[in-house]
């Protein structure tokens, strides 16, 4: 017998040899119907996984991340299946679990029109309906060549997972056959609603040297009306991208010319410069000491920080004097030099050094989307030196500074801990002490977060903030991450107490992660009507008539005078057409300005969220505006 400890500690004995699915049917037929995968001592399995001595258990649903994730890759095979019955001559190749859905990558001799999508799902449908069971089983590197030898995509994938004596695994649904680590469902009837979102190319491996594939991304769900919630949050999200609505409200674009490399016009700087001052007022609160570092450094500083091995298929390089340079992937290693720069007493840490840091990393031409993936954008940095003493006190200082700017935008947010991945540098007692110091902030933090084994970065373990925006979905932003590494790479040091030389810690984080992307995030949660402090323009001030002009500017040199953003527009058209235009380009406020107006000192103000027309006095408008600013209300 082994001893299983389940959901809230738990402990239920099974016989050895027990699947993670007998032990959900025997916690109640509901939890065995809904179950997806599990989760054995924290690494994500198939339910048909043997349990053969004693560990910890966790039934995962589809409201689980592993659980979806299980889900959407059975879906994928589905997909696969499907398209080899109506196409029987493709060659098939991947099909992961992605964020949002599935996809799979097919070799065929002319793309996926929609009318093909159309009959491919239709045809998902019916093999959703058989409820076939998927069989799992392994075979040797050479009876798995056998029998995917039709298939030159698995041979080669084969070739490279094979092993000395590693056996293959395989999933089976009825008349298909894939080769897959899993986990997946245990049968493909929970697959009850599905819909093929997309086809599009995409090259094998990446790589534009390689053939170019077909595409196709699909989502599923376990109920009807899931789904059509989902294609009802996408079209909300169609009206909101950031893309189209940069171009119409003449705020920032990317253009043939520079892809990857956004372009910033004046009203999208107003609106960049706003929240980099606020930004900046903020750190200026918190003890943070802004500095500025070169976008270019030479090759030998990014192979001493460790980037060069780790990252420099994403790094440009160049050549200057005949010596070997790079442009910046991040923001560190230059502030390790200013760190450097003068010697350091305990009594001076912990020191916080923040920056706007301009980065460029190479993004694979087919990730790029607007501003959430570019090659060049601004990480609001900042690197915090301090005494082993004080990593808890400053985590949890980042944690509340980063809680108060999320509240000002109206993001809930959850956290995530990620710990030390395979490929990291570094000992075990470092990340050891490293991942307790996070957990220990986490726990006094006390906001519920989940664990993201494997997924730290390369020098240490992080804490990921993913905020989730006002349609439900989720981008992650702010992180802190600890660092024992870069500190002895480049021998920083302190004077501690003793008189004698102590290496610090170092701690990185990001509040707003790109600055760029973050402004992506927020055109899409406002729609672009953005609050009146964020707003590039503020007020835009209709005269009805020439003849209201005077009073006009008057009003105008007031409001502007009081530090709000103005535009006037007097143009000789309808003073309704004048008020539409400013609507669609999002203008929180607009005052009309007639005889009546006039003659009273007085100002017609309409809002842009009801549309209603309010008439007050110059000076008590001013007054709320101002109140609406300073409060950064949403």
């Amino acid at each position: 017998m082994i001893n299983v400890t389940l959901k809230g500690g738990v402990v239920k004995e099974f016989e050895s040899g027990t699947t993670a699915a007998e032990v959900a049917k025997s916690l109640g037929a509901g939890l065995y119907k809904a179950a997806c995968a599990a989760r054995v001592d924290g690494k994500a399995v198939d339910l048909r996984t043997p349990l053969t001595e004693d560990c910890t258990l966790a039934i995962l649903t589809f409201d689980d991340p592993e659980g979806k994730h299980a889900f959407w890759h059975t879906a994928s095979h589905v997909l696969a299946q499907a398209v080899m019955h109506l196409y029987p001559d493709t060659k098939y190749t991947i099909g992961p679990a992605v964020e949002n859905g599935f996809y799979y990558d097919f070799d065929v001799e002319k793309p996926f029109t929609p009318e093909d999508l159309a009959k491919i799902e239709k045809e998902m449908t019916a093999i959703v309906k058989t409820g076939e069971e998927l069989e799992r089983f392994e075979l040797d590197p050479a009876d798995a060549k056998e029998l995917m030898k039709d298939q030159p995509y698995k041979l080669e994938l084969i070739d490279k997972h094979s092993g000395a004596g590693e056996k293959i695994s395989f999933y089976k649904q009825g008349d298909f056959t894939d080769l897959c680590a899993g986990p997946h469902l245990m049968s493909v009837a929970p697959l009850k609603a599905i819909k093929l979102v997309q086809s599009t190319g995409a090259y094998w491996h990446g790589d534009s040297n390689n053939r170019m594939l077909c595409r196709v991304y699909g989502i599923a769900f376990p109920k009807a009306s899931e789904l059509e919630s989902y294609l009802n949050m996408l079209e909300e999200a169609k009206r909101r991208d950031h893309r189209k609505l940069g171009r119409e409200l003449d705020l920032f674009d990317i253009y043939e010319e520079g892809p990857g490399f956004p372009f910033f016009f004046p009203k999208g700087m107003v609106l960049r410069n706003t929240l980099e001052s606020f930004w900046r007022e903020l750190h200026r609160q918190r003890g943070y000491e802004e500095i500025r570092t070169p976008l270019i450094l030479s090759e030998e500083l990014w192979h001493r920080s460790g980037h060069w091995d780790h990252y420099k298929d994403n790094m440009y390089t160049t050549k200057i004097d005949d010596r070997d340079f790079a442009i910046k992937p991040m923001n560190c290693p230059g502030g390790m030099l200013v760190y450097k720069r003068k010697l350091h007493s305990y009594r001076d840490l912990p020191e916080r050094m923040a920056e706007l840091g301009i980065v460029h990393r190479h993004e694979l031409s087919g990730a790029l989307h607007g501003l959430m993936r570019v090659r060049c954008f601004t990480q609001d940095d900042a690197h915090i030196y301090m005494t082993p003493e004080q990593i808890e006190e400053e985590v949890l200082g980042v944690m509340d500074l980063i809680d108060s700017i999320y509240k000002v935008f109206g993001f809930e947010y959850f956290l995530e801990l990620s710990t030390r991945p395979e490929d990291s540098m570094g000992t075990e007692e470092q990340w050891n002490m490293a991942t307790e110091a996070l957990r220990n902030a986490l726990e006094k933090n006390g906001k519920p977060y989940s664990v993201n084994e494997g997924d730290g970065a390369f020098y240490g373990p992080k804490i990921d903030f993913h905020l989730r925006d006002c349609i439900g979905r989720t981008w992650q932003c702010g992180t802190i991450q600890l660092d024992f590494q870069m500190p002895e790479r480049f021998d920083l040091t302190y004077t501690g107490k003793d008189g004698e030389k102590h290496r610090p810690v170092m701690l990185h984080r990001t509040a707003l992660g790109s600055i760029e992307r973050f402004i992506g995030i927020l055109t899409e949660h406002y729609a672009g009507a953005f609050p009146l402090w964020l707003a590039p323009v503020q007020v835009k001030v209709l005269p009805v008539t020439d003849e209201h002009i005077p009073y006009a500017k008057k009003v105008s040199d007031a409001l502007t005078a009081a530090g709000l953003r103005v535009e006037t527009d007097s143009r000789n058209e309808k003073v309704g057409y004048r008020i539409r235009e400013a609507q669609l380009q999002k203008i929180p406020y607009m005052l009309v300005l007639g005889g009546k107006e006039a003659e009273a000192g007085e100002v017609a103000v309409r809002d842009r969220r009801d549309g209603k027309t309010t008439t007050m006095s110059l000076e008590a408008f001013l007054e709320k505006a101002k109140a609406e600013v300073d409060s950064k209300a949403n």
